[in-house]
């Protein structure tokens, strides 16, 4: 993943003749990846990605016909559709109700930045493959347009490509709170089967091997509190947590800073 072209021969981006192929042949030109206008069985690339119903979505060969991954901008199950939403649950206490400004510095997806800004704190993102950032950005332009987004004049969390390591210390301003959500590898290899998009994400980038790095930099950043979300069976990052709070099969360690 830190080599110069990371994604040439397992990833590329996917034209099939709908709307202008312009958009299309940038984004292959800034991931350094071919544009196909189809997929053979002479195709090599087990990724694609592609604008589909207005979206740009990350396809494996499983779902080239079944529409593909994006990121999605709509409340999770059991989340109110209100703004701000109610500071309820594990994550909403492990980030602090105190808490203004949060960077999710690994933000994948961008599931818990997404949930962390619906609450009302205002959310950087950070993520370094340039992948998942471009769907990202896809995403907070999708959530731009929303009619509530527009009523209430918000604007969609910020988003920074880059390794968190390096990006956190040059923030000009320190956050209240860093968030953590890295990679763990599964508990076993004949465990149930993940979420596709967590599979996916982790076929095509792999494990965060610099955790700890990482966690340290953000330690060293944060103004208030660093969360970190882990798997249930997993240690914890930064040895023992000031607090921990439990969610379903998961918990959200919270270290506290003394600046």
């Amino acid at each position: 993943m830190n080599t110069t072209q990371p994604y040439a021969g397992n990833l590329a981006v996917l034209y099939e003749g709908i709307g202008d192929s312009l958009p299309f042949q940038q984004l292959a030109d800034t991931l350094a990846v071919p544009l196909y206008h189809a997929v053979s069985a002479d195709t090599q690339e087990a990724f694609f990605l592609s604008w589909r119903e207005g979206a740009l979505k990350l396809i494996d060969r499983e779902l080239l016909k079944k529409g593909g991954l994006s990121v999605d901008i709509e409340p999770r199950n059991g989340e109110q559709r209100s703004w701000p939403a109610p500071k309820q649950g594990a994550l909403a206490q492990a980030i602090g109700r105190k808490t203004t400004r949060v960077v999710d510095a690994t933000a994948g997806w961008g599931q818990d930045g997404l949930a962390i800004f619906r609450m009302g704190y205002e959310v950087l993102c950070i993520e370094r493959s340039p992948v998942m950032a471009a769907l990202l950005a896809d995403g907070f332009n999708r959530l731009a347009q929303q009619n509530w987004m527009q009523n209430l004049q918000l604007q969609p969390p910020k988003l920074l490509t880059g390794n968190a390591i390096a990006l956190l210390s040059s923030l000009p301003t320190r956050p209240d709170c860093i968030y953590l959500d890295p990679m763990f590898p599964p508990k076993r290899k004949k465990s149930a089967l993940a979420k596709k998009s967590m599979r996916v994400l982790r076929d095509l980038l792999g494990d965060d091997d610099d955790k700890e790095q990482l966690f340290a930099a953000a330690l060293a950043t944060a103004n208030k509190r660093v969360v970190v979300k882990s798997p249930d069976y997993a240690e914890p990052l930064g040895g023992k947590p000031d607090v921990s709070f439990q969610g379903k099969l998961l918990r959200y360690d919270v270290y506290l800073v003394d600046k």
